[in-house]
């Protein structure tokens, strides 16, 4: 298990396998390393970077929620870069990782070789943010993963035609089981930090997407997504009509990376850096 310690000494956990091109992964709001599991065997060939943000995962929770912002998290993924010896990455950004790639592209773009988001753009729907605050930081109702499973089936009717467990699987990476229950797998006051969040003024984000012009970009859109809009896609394509997009049918927020549209994608995106 590989840690490293941030400027202000907390303790985060990564993994780093294989070699080739330096890939880092970012992975959504409430989630970890394992967000890319599903993709990892697709993308064989490649240095695969994994960081649970600090108060997620196997990495320290922060003593001040306050910290859990897209700014701290960018100064630690900036840290984790030096701290492996790495000049530039390439970065498969998902959701809320998407979001921290744009912000590296504002203030250190000379540390990108490109940039692949998972359904997230300059623009979050309201629809997909209310959605996220209804559950952030609460453990389920559910009492075992088996549970979980069928209630996630419910609750993300945007998703069908999933591979056979996969509902199962994703129960067992956001949820640990003891005797009473099942528990989230990050620190319950994210939420306090998203809340706060939610209370001031949304900056324009666009800024941060155009800071990205001269690397190879990838989007992969969920259809059925909550967050990305086909509206915000357009923006996108317009501004940079030489984005790769993958758009994956079947899929709300956020798709798995394993789908055959979303591989097609990220390998053209590697392709354009090697």
């Amino acid at each position: 298990m590989a840690q490293f310690t941030t400027s202000d000494g907390l303790s985060l956990h990564y993994t780093d396998e294989g070699a080739g091109l330096p890939i880092l992964c970012l992975a959504g709001l409430t989630r970890t390393t394992a967000d890319f599991d599903y993709v990892t065997a697709h993308l064989a060939g490649n240095r695969l970077i994994k960081l649970d943000y600090r108060g997620r995962g196997q990495s320290d929770f922060d003593p001040d929620w306050k910290n859990y912002t897209l700014p701290v998290e960018c100064r630690d993924v900036t840290e984790l870069l030096d701290h492996l010896e790495l000049e530039q990455v390439a970065i498969i950004g998902t959701s809320r990782g998407g979001l921290n790639a744009m912000g590296l592209a504002m203030g250190t773009k000379h540390r990108l070789l490109g940039v692949a988001l998972n359904d997230v753009g300059p623009v979050i729907e309201p629809k997909g943010l209310e959605f996220i605050k209804d559950y952030i930081g609460r453990n389920p109702a559910a009492k075992t993963h088996e549970e979980a499973a069928a209630a996630m089936a419910l609750a993300f009717p945007e998703f069908s035609n999933m591979p056979e467990g996969r509902w199962l699987a994703e129960a067992r990476k956001h949820y640990s089981q003891d005797a009473e229950g099942l528990h989230i797998t990050y620190d319950k006051h994210l939420r306090d930090a998203v809340l706060a969040a939610g209370e001031q003024m949304m900056p324009d984000l666009w800024p941060f997407f155009d800071a990205m012009e001269g690397l190879p970009l990838a989007l992969v859109w969920g259809l059925n997504s909550n967050l990305l809009s086909a509206e915000t896609v357009a923006q996108m394509q317009a501004r940079r009509p030489d984005m790769i997009l993958a758009r994956v049918p079947d899929r709300g927020h956020i798709p798995f990376l394993d789908e055959v549209e979303a591989v097609a994608a990220l390998h053209a995106w590697i392709g354009k850096m090697q």
